[in-house]
């Protein structure tokens, strides 16, 4: 086991190791828009109770959204410029995907039937008696195609998918341009003013020259003006940023032009880099992470994919229980104790030169972070496949395909792959 090379960019964000001891098929992900595919899970009693109609009691519109060739943000905000609407979701979906998701609206007006903007297909599925919440969100649905693979046979790989943990995947953390973990730490460390310097101006080796170069002229604020003349459409953010320092604005303040969903990622991609890490130097220390040992805290599972009630593992009482190892995220809420995870978290925070109160941002309460809890395996259910190698299975929310699909492919360079 761990015997494969990891790649850098792995590395980059705290995933040290493997854990499996499959050789893996390389290949490739993603190299059309139908290869892809990924659909919500929501719960059943929420979609028996709606209403066909507006009315006094089911007030709330809820969509079908699909979307394709955007990411879960940008396709909000293109809706809210093209039609008027303002919506919420449950989860992010990158944008080298066709996606299927649930969204809601609390506008009572302007209600549409169907409508489409130029990367997504709003369709009305019902009224709902109250807005669309994180709780009625089970799971994802995958449809993957792996293509130029050296192998379709992988009745090895199936067996050991018990044991791969639930690391965040690239995209928690930026995809190519690992930045948004780099961003949330200076934020978590009040180093504010660093932290628009990395997002402005921090390349990686899959900037295009072009890019690469606004990026190095955005180390010194006096090329601002010129810059924001010449920026693509798709550095967005860094439009909002340097509009705003260029216009006087501190740095809190600068922060604060991206819209709070965004934002809000950058500290919660810190503390992924943290439990991936933790997960990490766990595996390699030789742990189990696919069962419970004595000290853990677990879920207790109420459904195929819905984690319940968190407690400790009791050896003597949970020999026939269904629990899955958890760990406690770093966070303001975060209290350690001797469980293996929480060891080794806290480690990784003294390491970071952080402690729990630094995830309570009085500058910007709004991103503060209290941790909460997050299952230690990947938990993937109805896994099949054929010849093709087109990949079914489903995840629980909050866990990344790439993050199996890596274990399969032990891809040399995971961007170039589709990653």
């Amino acid at each position: 086991m761990n015997i494969y090379y990891v790649p850098k960019i792995d590395h980059l964000a705290g995933i040290q190791c493997y854990c499996t001891d499959y050789e893996g098929i390389c290949g490739f992900i993603k190299q059309n828009d139908t290869s892809f595919r990924v659909s919500e899970i929501i719960d059943d009693s929420f979609l028996i109770d709606l209403s066909p109609v507006q009315n006094d009691t089911h007030k709330f519109p809820l969509y079908i959204l699909d979307k394709r060739n955007i990411d879960s943000n940008h396709a909000l905000f293109e809706i809210k410029r093209e039609l008027g609407i303002r919506l919420k979701i449950l989860g992010i979906k990158d944008s080298k995907a066709i996606t299927k998701q649930y969204a809601s609206s609390e506008q009572t007006g302007n209600i549409r039937r169907e409508a489409k903007t130029r990367h997504t297909l709003m369709v009305l599925k019902g009224f709902s008696r109250k807005p669309l919440r994180k709780a009625h969100l089970g799971g994802n649905e995958f449809t993957i195609t792996v293509n130029n693979t050296k192998s379709s046979d992988i009745s090895d790989f199936v067996p050991q998918i018990r044991n791969i943990a639930n690391f965040y995947g690239l995209q928690r953390f930026g995809s190519k341009r690992l930045i948004t973990h780099l961003v949330g730490r200076e934020i978590v460390k009040r180093n504010f003013k660093k932290a628009i310097e990395l997002l402005l101006s921090h390349t990686s080796e899959y900037d295009s020259p072009r890019t690469r170069e606004i990026r190095e002229k955005s180390r010194d604020p006096k090329n601002y003006p010129q810059i924001l003349k010449q920026l693509p459409k798709g550095m967005d953010i860094e439009y909002e940023v340097m509009s705003a320092l260029a216009n006087g604005r501190e740095p809190v303040a600068a922060l604060r032009s991206i819209p709070i969903v965004i934002r809000r990622l950058f500290v919660q991609a810190y503390q992924a880099y943290i439990f991936n890490n933790c997960l990490s130097v766990a595996i390699l220390d030789g742990e189990d992470i696919s069962a419970c040992k004595e000290g853990d805290l677990c879920f207790e599972m109420e459904g195929q994919l819905i984690f319940g009630k968190i407690r400790k593992y009791d050896s003597h009482k949970d020999l026939t229980s269904d629990v899955v190892p958890a760990v406690r995220l770093s966070g303001y809420t975060f209290q350690p104790n001797k469980g293996r995870f929480e060891v080794i978290t806290r480690r990784l925070m003294q390491e970071e030169t952080i402690t729990e109160k630094d995830f309570y941002i009085k500058e910007m309460e709004e991103l503060s972070a209290p941790g909460g809890f997050r299952q230690v395996p990947l938990w993937c259910k109805d896994f099949s496949y054929m010849n093709s190698l087109t990949l079914h299975f489903k995840l629980p929310k909050g866990s990344y395909a790439t993050t199996l699909l890596r274990e399969l492919m032990k891809p040399e360079d995971p961007i170039r792959s589709g990653f």
